[in-house]
């Protein structure tokens, strides 16, 4: 078959058919794809947004059906596997043919490149680099030490509120648009009882750390935020570890996070931590 083989779905039931068994072969590399359908999948398709979701499998005639897959939840940038400069190529032509509007990319590094260069070749749209994002997996966790004054604790429902503007502060602050409404998303981590914050001795909370849902054994570390004026303290640093430790005592076999190569301080955070280098990431805008 040829690179452009692909097979395009808004059933999100018929793509994990196809894709399921292809994503959970590399759990990590595939950890947004893996979380966000699971998400859709047990929240609903417009969990990301009023429009439907789209999703693509690249199929092959060898003994792996599915060689990549895509998702996108309008008006998020569309989220790739790992492709070739070829198979990029077929994608952004199809798409671009078939009239789609994309706000970006979000893929690994060499597969982004390609794909906003193709998607400037067929659809006349500009390409702007933005975020350049590094995949970390949790070696031997190190507990920071000393630790700061307080505990970590999960969030409850006296704290919907201030998920809600916490996480809204976080998307400005990476300068990112909310991928759900604040509310929605305080509610649903204080539903799922996976989001930790640490507090002081006195009950006053000062930073948080989520994790994703174990899928295909991984579990990804989110949300890590600490208002501005309460950083440099160690707070982010001890609610991170305490949300990993509780990641792998939960049986995740692979703990996950991603950070932004342009803060060198959460970079040098999490090594102290014990995550170590997967693969990098990046997302280009359109416009």
């Amino acid at each position: 078959m040829t690179s452009d083989d692909w097979y395009f779905t808004q059933d999100l039931d018929e793509f994990l058919a196809l894709a399921g068994e292809f994503l959970r072969s590399r759990p990590a590399r595939h950890t947004v794809h893996l979380t966000v359908t699971e998400g859709l999948r047990s929240r609903g398709t417009h969990l990301y947004g009023e429009s439907a979701p789209e999703f693509g499998v690249l199929r092959t005639d060898t003994g792996h059906p599915v060689r990549a897959s895509f998702f996108r939840t309008p008006p998020h940038p569309l989220a790739l596997t790992a492709l070739t400069a070829a198979e990029a190529d077929a994608l952004a032509r199809r798409l671009a043919a078939a009239g789609c509007e994309l706000s970006g990319v979000n893929a690994d590094t060499d597969t982004a490149a390609a794909f906003a260069a193709a998607w400037q070749r067929h659809s006349g749209a500009a390409a702007t680099l933005g975020k350049r994002l590094r995949l970390h997996r949790l070696g031997e966790l190190a507990v920071p030490r000393p630790a700061p004054p307080g505990r970590a604790r999960t969030a409850g429902e006296a704290e919907r509120e201030l998920l809600a503007q916490w996480y809204a502060e976080f998307c400005a602050a990476v300068g990112e648009a909310a991928a759900r409404n604040p509310r929605e998303w305080a509610d649903d981590r204080v539903r799922r009882g996976d989001l930790l914050l640490w507090e002081t001795p006195d009950g006053t909370p000062v930073a948080m750390a989520g994790a994703s849902p174990r899928v295909a054994g991984q579990v990804r570390v989110n949300g890590v935020y600490t208002p501005a004026h309460l950083r440099g303290r160690g707070y982010a640093g001890a609610v991170t570890a305490e949300v990993s430790r509780t990641a792998l005592e939960s049986g995740a076999a692979e703990v996950l996070l991603f950070t932004d190569l342009a803060n060198p301080t959460s970079n040098r955070l999490y090594r102290r931590i014990g995550y170590r280098p997967v693969s990098d990431f990046s997302l280009h805008a359109f416009g």
